[in-house]
């Protein structure tokens, strides 16, 4: 992953609902550490005493890159929920919110991939607790998912 992401440090952890190992990071966002070779050799992982060496290991934070919500903004429009069938075509295209107008991508089922579009095309896998935080005037798109729900809050 690139070398100027944000990185965080590991702070705890605990297991997902299917039994797999997530790093609480101290800026509040969550990554898995899984250990599944070839592809992620991290056996550290398995045991008590390995998770207990890597606490204060920086990890990148991929969520980290997503837009800042500025305090004080309150929702005055929703759109949806759509699905991979419904999602306006506007939506999976390049597009921007007006100057002042925020959003954020709530999803309520599955995946959506959320891409920054003036980040290298960084894309951001939503899920539901995951929000996409969407800036005024930055072009982006949606990718659902198969068996995705989702629906668009706008803010200001």
């Amino acid at each position: 992953m690139d070398s100027g992401a944000p990185r965080s440090a590991i702070v705890g952890y605990h297991q997902d609902d299917e039994g797999h190992w997530v790093a609480e990071l101290a800026c509040g966002h969550g990554q898995h550490v899984r250990h599944s070779p070839p592809f992620q050799d991290r056996a550290w992982v398995t045991e008590a005493a390995g998770r207990e060496a890597h606490l204060g290991t920086n990890l990148v934070c991929p969520f980290c890159r997503m837009p800042k919500l500025p305090e004080g903004m309150t929702e005055y429009k929703r759109v949806g929920p759509f699905d991979p069938h419904t999602v306006p075509k506007g939506l999976l295209s390049s597009h921007r919110l007006k100057a002042g107008v925020w959003g954020e991508i709530v999803v309520t089922e599955g995946r959506v991939v959320y891409v920054l579009e003036d980040d290298g095309d960084f894309g951001l896998p939503l899920r539901p607790g995951v929000v996409g935080t969407v800036a005024p005037e930055r072009p982006h798109h949606v990718e659902p998912q198969p068996g995705c729900s989702f629906y668009v809050r706008f803010l200001r």
